[in-house]
């Protein structure tokens, strides 16, 4: 590998170490002291390379790629605050366990502490929240320092994929030329191939061999004798990268039993499991104390995933006397209730699919067809509650519009998205209400749909970027869905669309404020409620479509909007479909909707 000077050299090192280990994409920023990474990305071959100018946006879109892949996406930025802005996607991808590799450009060393424009201290500048760091030493044409940067990049990408899986920084100090200019003596004409040029073939410098954990034979047998009983539950909380395998966990359901409770982000509300297993998405709807306290209480809980989306089911796994087991193959504590009374470190898939060989028991029948008929009500009180005549194309998803409430009730989108998305599809929904809607309102069903979200930290930025960024990975219909607030957040993230060729439905439901805070009591407390809570902003967000080249529509009523949304799939391009809505009515929505449940549950 020749190059005019070291950092060329030390550029191409990394980028061919990138790509020697399967890396495929990379997403970068522009930036000055970034040159010698972002050209050799540019130059190799083997990689893809996203230019996304924002560097808050571009980390959030190789978060939401890494997400829908389960593989590592670098990251490159300058230096400076360019690094800082990381830190927000940085945050979500150490709580949602995604594989995230930051390679950030720094000023050399003499530099730091120095007053030097552009300068802060990054070392170690994401805190605990990496998985690993390393400020990888200055450029040098040099045999073993070669090797030690071409090993570096190697184990940073071994600990992004390992247990768990996350992000890790390498600070990159470069002193100047940045740019490929040609110094004479910089690069020795007998520098040692093998180390310039990595291993022979395509192979990394360093190849990393990670075990899975697993239980020994006596451990699995006791977990099995444990599982072993009439009533049980499997709830799947939102999956880790790369997910679960649904083929495990249905021959561990068949095996004991159990009805599988399915976060709409765990991978398993959707697929062809659902036809042969008992699996309900509803329980947001009747998991109330007043339905409960009646059923017999279950004797043993499977958990998998991190903690589920609905508050109403981790309240009411906390009200059981059961023997909760907590799945985590990192050992780390996901059970915010602290009622769970073991925790089993272990692969859930591999877990599910050995217990499914030992397991003997069946069940109780009326335990399952109790969770399938409670299920089975809260959808039929949805649609008959808010029935407006317009039949969804499929019997699975039966919520129709509440013209008495405020207009097109908000659960409703979720719900016909769900049955109009082509298949394959990838949906991403946007924290707030949204996912929230869509764990309560969006049933089980055999749809070929992959279903993400940003539940690590839960926040509203960077949900744009996150889709732009998973719909960048696949082949899949990208379909979006967003509150309004979420939208104005990540507004810069709208500019991967076009300038990353990412097509995508985005459904942004247009409320004019903060429509969860109207599920808490503050509510009532207005001073301060609306300007500082509901904070209405009176945008109008049309004038996106036209700077961002999105065609953009608005619509009001169910039946407007589906007709908007298959104009959208049946089109090429990146579709704005603005949903106006009336925030309190929704909300006043799903707790009629909840009441109803409850006594049709009760009498």
């Amino acid at each position: 590998m020749s190059a005019p000077n070291r950092n060329v050299l030390w550029g191409r090192a990394i980028a061919d170490e990138l790509a020697r280990s399967g890396v495929e994409s990379v997403v970068v920023s522009p930036g000055s002291r970034s040159t010698p990474l972002v050209t050799a990305v540019s130059e190799h071959d083997d990689l893809h390379v996203f230019s996304v100018l924002d560097e808050r946006s571009a980390a959030y879109f190789a978060l939401g790629r890494a997400r829908r892949t389960g593989e590592v996406t670098p990251l490159i930025c300058t230096s400076g605050t360019a690094a800082a802005n990381y830190h927000p996607a940085v945050i979500e991808a150490d709580r949602g366990r995604v594989p995230l590799l930051l390679l950030t450009a720094d000023r050399p060393p003499e530099l730091r502490d120095s007053g030097a424009n552009q300068t802060v201290d990054q070392e170690k500048l994401y805190g605990d929240a990496t998985r690993w760091y390393k400020d990888l030493p200055e450029p040098e044409a040099d045999e073993r320092k070669l090797r030690s940067l071409r090993t570096d990049v190697a184990r940073a990408l071994a600990a992004a994929t390992g247990t768990p899986s996350g992000p890790v920084h390498l600070n990159c100090p470069f002193r100047k030329p940045l740019e490929p200019t040609p110094v004479p003596g910089d690069v020795p004409a007998d520098l040692d191939p093998l180390a310039a040029a990595g291993r022979d073939g395509d192979r990394p410098f360093v190849t990393t061999t990670a075990g899975v954990p697993r239980l020994d034979r006596a451990d699995l047998q006791r977990l099995a004798e444990a599982l072993t009983v009439d009533r049980g539950l499997i709830v799947a909380g939102p999956a880790d990268p790369p997910g679960v395998d649904p083929q495990a966990v249905t021959a561990l359901a068949h095996a004991t039993g159990f009805p599988i409770v399915a976060d709409p982000l765990s991978g398993l509300r959707f697929g062809g499991h659902t036809r042969v297993t008992t699996t309900v998405g509803g329980y947001d709807g009747y998991l109330d104390p007043r339905v409960t306290d009646d059923w017999p209480a279950p004797e043993a809980i499977l958990r998998i995933g991190a903690s589920p989306t609905s508050k109403r089911l981790r309240k009411y796994l906390a009200r059981t006397d059961a023997r909760e087991f907590v799945v985590d193959p990192a050992g780390a504590w996901r059970e915010a209730e602290f009622t769970a009374s073991d925790l089993v470190v272990a692969d859930p898939s591999r877990l599910a699919a050995r217990l499914a060989e030992v397991v003997r028991g069946a069940g109780d029948a009326d335990w399952r067809d109790r969770w399938a008929a409670a299920d089975r009500t809260h959808r039929e009180v949805v649609a008959d509650a808010t029935g407006d005549g317009v039949e969804p194309r499929s019997t699975s998803n039966r919520l129709q519009a509440d013209d008495g409430a405020g207009g097109y009730f908000e659960g409703a989108i979720l719900a016909d998205v769900a049955d109009l998305a082509p298949e394959p599809s990838t949906l991403v929904v946007s924290n707030s209400n949204p996912v929230r809607d869509a764990d309560r309102f969006v049933a089980p069903s055999d749809a070929g749909y992959t279903v993400i979200g940003n539940r690590g930290a839960s926040g509203i930025d960077g949900v744009v970027s996150t889709a732009l960024g998973a719909g960048s990975a696949t082949t899949d219909h990208l379909t979006l869905v967003i509150g309004d607030l979420a939208y104005y957040h990540d507004g810069n993230g709208l500019l991967s669309a076009l300038r990353c060729g990412v097509e995508a439905t985005i459904v942004l439901i247009q409320n004019d404020g903060g429509g969860i805070f109207h599920r808490l009591p503050i509510e009532s407390f207005d001073p301060p409620f609306t300007e500082s809570f509901r904070t209405p902003h009176g945008l109008d967000f049309e004038p996106t479509g036209e700077l961002y080249d999105l065609d953009y529509t608005a619509v009001d009523d169910r039946e407007s909007f589906r007709e908007a949304y298959a104009d959208s799939v049946a089109s090429d391009g990146t579709d704005v479909i603005d949903v106006r809505t009336d925030g309190e009515a929704s909300q006043r929505t799903r707790e009629r909707l909840v009441e109803e449940t409850v006594a049709e549950l009760t009498e």
